[in-house]
C-alpha cells in the first residue's frame, strides 16, 4: 500500500517508520523544513528508543521518504493519515484542532476518488464529520471516507505498541475504506493483534475514555498512598494486592508525584470539555484532574518535611526531568511544577535527566543543570528521584554520601529499598511508606 503521513511529529514519525516496516511505501510530509532536512540527513529530533534504528533501514530500503510536497505524495496514495498536534487550546482546554483542519483544506486540493482520510491524531467526537466537510465544500466531487484510526502508543515504548498492539480500532462504515485499513494492518495478524471495527464517533471517543480511565487509576493510588502514609500502611502491598485482581489488574497502580506528558492531561482536559459542551459532566474525570494537579506541587511540602520543615537556602538535587524514562519529553511533566514549587520554598535547585535536559532549559528557569546524577548531587542537601530512569536504580550510596552536605533520598517513585537506602546511612522518604520506614 502506498500511505502519506501529514506530520512528522511523534505520532506521524512512529506510525509512518513502522507501516514502512511493514513493507508499504511511505511519505511523512510536514511544513517544518528543518525537520524534513533533519530527517533526510539521517537524525532523528525526538528521543525514542528504536525508532532511530526502524527509520534508517526503510529509508535505505526505499521505502520511507520525508519531504514537504503533499501534492506529489498524495497523487497514487491510498491513504492519507493525518498525524499533526492537537495540543490544549489556550484558556478553555479544548483541543485545538487547527493543524487537523488545515490538514483538511491541504488534502482537498490533491486527494482523488480512491484515496482514504485517516485521522491518526487524538480528536474530539465528531471531528470526523468536520474533516470530512471540509474535504467536501472543496471539492463537491469527490466523495473520500474519512476514518477514525486512534494511535495507543506509550512513549519510550512506541516502536514495539505499534508492531504489538493491544487493541487496533478502526472508526468507518464505509466498506471500501475498511479494506484498505485492513490491508494497511495486514500484517499484525500474525501476532493475532485485535481489530475492532466501529462507528468513527465511537473510535474517536475511545482514544479519550481510556485515557481519562488511566489517569483515574492513577489518582486513584496516589491518594490511597496519601491514606497509607497517615494510617501505616505500605501502598506497594495494597498495590500488588488490588492488581492480583483480574478485574483491576496491576498496571497504572504505582504511586508517585503526579500523571503527565503530552497525552493523559491533555486529553483529560479535552474529554471534560466534550462533555460540558454536550451537557453530559464527568464529575470524576474532573476530580481526577483537580487531584492531579493539586498533586504535582505538593510534591514539595514532604521534600520539605524531609529536611525538618525549611527549604530556605537548601540545595535540592532533582533527578528526572522528563515524565517518564525512555523519552526526551518534559511536557506536563511533574517535575516542572515540583522544581517551581521548591523554588518558591526558597531552594536553590540542581537538575539532571539522561535525555530531557535540552527541552527542560526551555521551561524551567534558575535551574543549574548538571552532567550526571552524582554531579548533581554535589553538595546538596537532598535528592529528589521524579523520574524511574534504570540508572537511578542503583546508585553509588557511599559516592552520594561522599559529595552530598546531608545524606537524605526523597524517592517520589518507589526504586528503591527504604531498608537497603537506611542501612546506607541516609534518610529516607517514599510514597506511601509506614511512617516508620520514613525517618531514621
Amino acid at each position: 500500500m502506498r500511505i502519506s503521513m501529514i506530520g512528522a511529529g511523534y505520532v506521524g514519525l512512529v506510525s509512518g517508520a513502522c507501516f514502512a516496516d511493514f513493507g508499504h511505501q511511505v511519505t511523512c510530509i510536514d511544513h517544518d523544513e528543518s525537520r524534513v532536512a533533519m530527517l533526510n540527513s539521517g537524525k532523528v529530533p525526538i528521543y525514542e528508543p528504536e525508532l532511530d534504528k526502524v527509520i534508517a533501514s526503510n529509508v535505505a530500503a526505499q521505502r520511507l521518504s520525508f519531504g514537504t510536497d503533499l501534492k506529489s505524495a498524495a497523487a497514487d496514495a491510498d491513504a492519507i493519515f493525518i498525524a499533526v498536534g492537537t495540543p490544549s487550546r489556550r484558556g478553555d482546554g479544548h483541543a485545538d484542532l487547527s493543524y487537523v483542519y488545515a490538514a483538511a483544506r491541504d488534502i482537498a486540493e490533491v486527494i482523488s476518488d480512491s484515496t482514504i482520510i485517516v485521522t491518526k491524531s487524538t480528536v474530539p467526537v465528531e471531528t470526523g464529520d468536520e474533516v470530512e466537510r471540509i474535504v467536501r465544500s472543496h471539492r463537491k466531487n469527490i466523495d473520500t471516507p474519512v476514518v477514525s484510526n486512534p494511535e495507543f502508543l506509550r512513549e519510550g515504548a512506541a516502536v514495539y505498541d505499534f508492531k504489538h498492539p493491544d487493541r487496533i480500532v478502526i472508526g468507518t462504515d464505509n466498506q471500501h475504506a475498511r479494506d484498505v485499513m485492513t490491508e494497511i494492518y495486514r500484517p499484525l495478524h500474525l501476532n493475532a493483534s485485535p481489530i475492532l471495527y466501529t462507528d468513527r464517533r465511537s473510535a474517536e471517543l475511545i482514544k479519550y475514555a481510556s485515557n481519562a480511565f488511566l489517569g483515574t487509576k492513577i489518582s486513584f493510588i496516589n491518594e490511597m498512598a496519601d491514606l497509607c502514609e497517615k494510617v501505616g500502611a505500605n501502598i506497594k502491598d495494597i498495590s500488588r494486592g488490588m492488581g492480583l485482581d483480574k478485574r483491576i489488574g496491576p498496571k497504572f497502580l504505582h504511586p508517585g508525584p503526579g500523571f503527565g506528558g503530552s497525552c493523559i492531561p491533555k486529553d483529560a482536559l479535552a474529554l471534560l470539555q466534550t462533555a460540558r459542551d454536550h451537557d453530559a459532566p464527568l464529575r470524576i474525570v474532573e476530580t481526577v484532574v483537580d487531584v492531579n494537579e493539586h498533586r504535582k506541587r505538593a510534591m514539595a511540602k514532604k521534600v520539605a518535611a524531609a529536611l525538618g520543615g525549611s527549604l530556605r537556602d537548601k540545595v535540592i538535587a532533582v533527578l528526572g526531568l522528563t515524565f517518564k524514562p525512555n523519552t526526551d519529553d518534559v511536557r506536563e511533566s511533574p517535575s516542572i511544577p515540583l522544581v517551581a514549587a521548591l523554588q518558591d520554598f526558597g531552594a536553590i535547585v540542581r537538575a539532571y535527566d539522561p535525555a530531557g535536559m535540552e527541552r527542560a532549559r526551555d521551561v524551567m528557569d534558575g535551574v543549574t543543570f548538571c552532567s550526571s546524577a552524582y554531579d548533581c548531587a554535589e553538595d546538596a542537601d537532598a535528592i529528589v528521584i521524579m523520574t524511574e530512569w534504570d540508572q537511578f536504580r542503583a546508585l553509588d550510596l557511599k559516592r552520594l554520601s561522599a559529595v552530598m552536605s546531608r545524606p537524605v533520598i526523597i524517592d517520589l517513585r518507589n526504586i528503591y529499598n527504604p531498608d537497603e537506602i537506611v542501612k546506607g546511612g541516609f534518610v529516607y522518604s517514599g510514597i506511601g511508606r509506614p511512617l516508620s520506614l520514613l525517618t531514621y
